[in-house]
């Protein structure tokens, strides 16, 4: 017989994914501040593209039923967060969806007025 999940169980879920959404989001904006050379830049710009990526597809999969015969449980739910995060970063790397690139544009131009009114 397959095991019901309380209710409250898939709020505490989602607000934990949004919590370390949230993070991410922080350490990223961090870094963008800080500005750096070209390829950091495109570095954070990959990343921030495959966050939004993975946050874009998660909705996809907590429609799926977990299957008892698999496990199911907290194990099941840890990996198929890593498993959506994974396949962000994979899409991002493989050219995503074009944010990146407009984040790096916007980057580079920030740097360079900031780098005007220092002057």
């Amino acid at each position: 017989m397959p095991s019901m999940i309380p209710a409250n169980s898939a709020v505490i879920g989602a607000q934990a994914s949004q919590a370390e959404t949230s993070q991410k989001m922080q350490t990223l904006r961090e870094k963008m501040a800080r500005g750096g050379s070209e390829e950091e830049i495109d570095r954070v710009s990959r990343e921030f593209e495959a966050v939004f990526i993975s946050e874009m597809m998660r909705p996809m999969f907590d429609g799926l039923e977990i299957d008892p015969m698999f496990g199911g449980g907290k194990g099941e739910e840890i990996f198929r967060s890593m498993m959506v995060d994974e396949y962000g970063k994979t899409m991002a790397n493989a050219g995503g969806v074009g944010l990146a690139d407009y984040i790096k544009a916007e980057l580079i131009r920030l740097q360079e007025t900031q780098g005007q009114k220092q002057e």
